[in-house]
């Protein structure tokens, strides 16, 4: 784009704008880290015990596709 185009577009701005707020400051938020933690946790521990349970799931469902392919070949 030439500057004479972003002169006449209307869309561009030409200089930042301000806001109402004010800028907020970046430190962590130690609270929010230990419920995301709190939230990880709490899924492995219901996911692992289910995890042979999935693999069975998903074996059946490839042997029944291969089955289903044999049959229909």
């Amino acid at each position: 784009m030439s500057e004479s185009t972003e002169i006449q577009d209307p869309s561009v701005p030409r200089k930042a704008l301000r806001t109402v707020t004010p800028g907020s400051k970046t430190r962590p938020d130690m609270e929010m880290d230990s419920i995301g933690w709190a939230v990880f946790l709490g899924l492995v521990v219901l996911l692992v015990p289910l995890l042979p349970f999935i693999a069975i799931v998903w074996g059946l469902s490839k042997v029944l596709e291969f089955l289903a392919r044999q049959r229909g070949a």
